[in-house]
């Protein structure tokens, strides 16, 4: 796998104790969203106490890419690059929806679908990258999951960009399915 931050190095492990998993397939399609528990990273007052996954609220300010669309090979980058800052300042969780790309704007909303499976999962773009030829964007864990593509590494994808309103709907509708998915129980 290939990470988006920084190269790997020494300085990438967090912590020797291994990190909690969830399946993200159980999240359906849908908006930013976390997995598992996150973890407590050298400087704990810089996340002020928040999850990892915390984003800020969609509102109109925030970058409208709804007219962008790509397709392309995506990777994914995890636990190696897990609690390292991101582009836009953020700790990359890799149980969060989020990914890294070379161009669209930090904060901005994608659909990303794999044809292969049918499988689209919406993300919050937070880094810049990926760094290797040939590929458009790096996934989360959580998003390559969702997608059915952790087991393979790569796979072929086309991204919709979306826009701050589209991405409220996206967010609603899992929230929906998740309330009523919880109801059945």
């Amino acid at each position: 796998m290939t990470g988006c931050a920084m190269p790997p190095g020494p300085a990438t492990q967090t912590s020797g104790a291994p990190l909690a998993t969830k399946d993200a397939r159980t999240a359906s399609n849908g908006a930013p969203q976390s997995f598992g528990k996150t973890t407590t990273f050298d400087n704990p007052s810089a996340d002020s106490g928040k999850s990892l996954a915390d984003a800020a609220p969609i509102d109109d300010k925030s970058p409208d890419v709804s007219d962008f669309h790509q397709t392309g090979r995506a990777s994914w980058y995890g636990r190696f690059f897990h609690g390292r800052k991101t582009a836009n300042g953020e700790r990359y969780n890799m149980h969060a929806l989020t990914a890294a790309h070379k161009t669209l704007p930090l904060g901005s909303y994608v659909r990303v679908t794999n044809p292969a499976t049918s499988r689209s999962v919406v993300v919050r773009i937070n880094d810049r990258g990926p760094f290797v030829r040939g590929r458009v964007i790096d996934l989360s864990y959580a998003a390559a999951t969702a997608l059915d593509m952790a087991h393979v590494g790569t796979a072929r994808v086309t991204i919709e960009g979306l826009s701050p309103q589209e991405a409220r709907v996206e967010l609603n509708k899992e929230t929906l399915a998740m309330n009523s998915s919880g109801a059945d129980k």
